[in-house]
């Protein structure tokens, strides 16, 4: 059993640079090896998040990706990411893609909201002047869409199917989490927006409809945490409106992004015009002379507006953000030599599993094989050569061989 697979969902109303935005993190940044997704729906692409490659750390020369790649030590991890329809104020209630928005919005684990920085579109998606719509009412109003729309799924599921069998059941929270399973939710997210909605200490079959609600707002946000991409901020009056909509959500929820910029820049890449990694703060032009004017042009207005002034496009920070921190995954490298850093077949930390921050040894283990987690006997830090036992917290970054009994089997 592979890490159980995570899926980010791009959200926003029309016209604000989703689509743009979707394209640029699932343009692969080079020639990749496989996706290790079983199925891939239509709107649903690989991303992929950036970290530091353990081989450099390790001191190796380098290492061979199973899935992703590694780009001058930095090891690029596949995610999933859906496009999720677009939205506009009324969803909830079916207007517009509306359906098809709430369809796509169950699946996923966390969301990234774009919003229009420069104030260009109109709530209802349609284009303005800069500055004339307020992006922190457009993220106010989209988010009050996605809210009411999960209290109203969650208030239906409450009504038929779990409040007529509440009082009589001997397990209520398996009936809860049963039922909920569906909007991607888990035991530990139920038990925590019970807490954190303040009520802990009363059964579930004395909930009020008010109750049910507050809970199924506490529940989205725990679920379903929200991070805004505040997009075009190539448009110079954008800084100002990010400036407010970090003052309104807070920083850590707010990554100023240039979706067009990105975008840009990966498809030079890919075409062999410049030398770029996602996430660098800088590129290079190869051979100016087979590049257009105008193309010159934009890439100079992307290293003006977007990266001396932002640092990034933001898209990587997009992704590293919506996973690291507010899905709370870590990287763990299994390998079959603990001395080498290898699988059996002699390729260099070929998998990069992102898996929950209190991951066992063991369950990652029954990760990288049913027979390996049935029949565990111990596990090996890599790094530090120790042996570890079944109940030892793996941390970001460790490389880990697992030693079973059956079957004589390792990894």
């Amino acid at each position: 059993m592979p890490p159980p697979e995570k899926l980010i969902g791009v959200v926003g109303k029309t016209n604000v640079g989703k689509s743009t935005l979707f394209s640029a993190m699932t343009l692969a940044p080079a020639k990749i090896a496989n996706h290790p997704f079983t199925t891939i729906e239509p709107n649903i692409g690989v991303g992929h998040v950036r970290v530091k490659c353990a081989h450099v750390e390790l001191g190796l020369p380098g290492c061979n990706p199973r899935s992703g790649l590694c780009i001058s030590g930095q090891r690029f991890i596949p995610v999933k990411v859906i496009d999720v329809a677009g939205l506009i104020p009324g969803a909830s209630t079916g207007r517009g893609l509306g359906n098809k928005f709430m369809d796509d919005l169950r699946q996923a684990d966390v969301l990234i909201h774009v919003v229009d920085a420069s104030g260009s579109t109109d709530l209802e998606g349609n284009p303005v002047p800069p500055g004339t719509q307020d992006p922190v009412e457009e993220a106010e109003k989209i988010l009050n869409e996605i809210n009411e729309w999960f209290k109203a799924t969650v208030t239906r599921i409450w009504e038929s199917k779990i409040s007529r069998y509440i009082a009589s059941s001997q397990a209520p929270l398996d009936l809860m989490v049963q039922n909920l399973s569906g909007l991607s939710v888990k035991r530990h997210h139920v038990i925590e927006a019970v807490r954190r909605a303040g009520l802990e200490g009363k059964p579930f079959k004395n909930w009020t409809l008010e109750d049910v609600g507050l809970f199924a707002v506490t529940l989205r946000e725990i679920s379903k945490p929200v991070i805004i991409a505040a997009n075009k901020i190539d448009v110079p009056i954008a800084a100002d409106y990010v400036k407010e909509l970090k003052k309104r959500f807070g920083d850590e929820n707010v990554i100023p992004v240039s979706a067009l910029g990105e975008y840009i820049l990966r498809k030079a890449a890919q075409n062999g015009l410049i030398e770029y990694i996602p996430g660098d703060s800088s590129f290079r032009v190869k051979e100016a002379s087979r590049l257009t004017g105008e193309q010159l042009k934009a890439l100079k207005l992307i290293e003006e507006n977007v990266l001396k002034h932002y640092g990034s496009t933001g898209v990587q920070e997009l992704l590293n953000t919506a996973v690291f921190k507010k899905l709370g995954l870590i990287v763990v490298y299994p390998v079959e030599d603990e001395n080498r850093f290898t699988d059996h077949y002699g390729n260099i930390l070929p998998d990069a599993y992102l898996v929950p921050g209190n991951t066992t040894a063991r369950e990652l283990a029954y990760m990288v094989h049913t027979e390996l987690g049935e029949s565990f006997l111990y596990a090996v830090d890599a790094r530090r050569k120790r042996r570890i036992g079944e109940d030892h917290i793996l941390e970001n970054g460790d490389v880990v061989k697992i030693v079973a009994a059956k079957s004589k089997r390792e990894a």
